[in-house]
């Protein structure tokens, strides 16, 4: 911590250039002091959100609530903390986050105004299926801002946003920056793609349903070397989801070497609930003893931690060349 010592007093002559060496003094110390805090603010600007939502950004906000995440996921990595008032009531990471007052879009407006927030971070789900919660919201005065990338290009400048919105522009730079340095890295490594492994990525089991091409979870199995031979599955209802009949799923079955699955809220299945699917049998990687789970919290969602997901994915596909790129990174 620096400490700054008083001045002596100046007497005579030296008294006029004193009081004319004050005001600079002050704002070198001012200019010393924002440094410290970390990001300078640049002048007034105006963001367009996923809604379309245009909204004139005077300062940072100091008063956030977050309803998504990986909102409140990558907030934290920002630097944030004191500025998170408020988080979704299934956050649980980072460890910062359960320290925090939960919230709902299902919560009365007025629980919100409590509070006191001055930007509330909402993703398009919820615009769409709470609509008169955001209007209360904007009628009280309060920014409401609605974001969520549908691949990896945007999740970048998704991050940028953020720190524009929260004045940590240097924390997103970096953000960015340490993110596709590493998976530069990984990509160095991977074998050709002659002789990379061929994987389904199962989204939902009970619906048979695995993700589009470009979404997180796909970029993630990629970017760790992973062939999606579910490359020409389809959006279902402008999602990240995609329909694959099981028919589709077993006219490859030769062709698959990995079988691999998100489990958590979105699908809770089990590995044992996948090898007794009827016509399963007939999967290679059911016979081969390749069938694997993955949280989906490392793949789905738009954060660094997705960087743990590729890592996680690739020990999985080769693990003797990612034993060596985990001691390299």
């Amino acid at each position: 911590m620096h400490m700054f010592r008083p001045c002596r007093s100046i007497s005579g002559r030296h008294n006029h250039n004193a009081m004319k060496l004050k005001p600079l003094l002050l704002l070198m110390l001012v200019l010393a002091v924002a440094l410290r805090a970390g990001e300078c603010f640049a002048a007034s600007f105006v963001i367009e959100d996923d809604k379309g939502r245009k909204i004139h950004v005077e300062q940072p906000y100091q008063r956030i609530i977050s309803l998504y995440g990986a909102h409140t996921e990558n907030l934290f990595h920002l630097g944030l903390g004191p500025e998170i008032i408020g988080v979704s009531i299934n956050d649980r990471f980072p460890p910062q986050a359960q320290d925090k007052q939960r919230f709902s879009f299902h919560d009365d407006a007025e629980k919100f105004v409590a509070a006191r927030p001055d930007l509330v971070l909402i993703r398009p789900m919820i615009d769409n299926g709470y609509p008169a919660l955001v209007r209360q919201l904007e009628r009280y005065q309060i920014a409401v801002v609605s974001l969520q990338p549908a691949n990896a290009a945007a999740m970048f400048e998704y991050w940028r946003t953020l720190g524009r919105l929260t004045g940590r522009m240097d924390a997103a730079d970096r953000m960015v920056a340490d993110f596709q340095k590493k998976t530069k890295q990984i990509q160095a490594y991977l074998p050709p793609v002659s002789h990379r492994k061929k994987v389904y990525f199962e989204a939902i089991h009970t619906r048979m349903k695995t993700f589009t091409p470009g979404s997180m979870a796909i970029y993630a199995l990629e970017s760790a070397g992973g062939i999606n031979v579910a490359a020409d599955a389809r959006a279902s209802r402008n999602t990240n989801i995609a329909n694959y009949s099981k028919e589709k799923i077993l006219a490859k079955a030769h062709e698959i070497d990995v079988f691999l699955a998100q489990k958590g809220i979105m699908n809770p299945v089990s590995i044992d609930q996948i090898l007794n699917e009827p016509g399963f049998h007939v999967l290679k990687p059911i016979k081969n003893d390749q069938v694997f789970l993955i949280d989906e919290n490392i793949v789905s969602r738009p954060v660094p931690r997705l960087l743990e997901g590729i890592m996680t994915i690739g020990k999985l596909l080769y693990p003797d060349i990612f034993t060596i790129i985990e001691k390299d990174l």
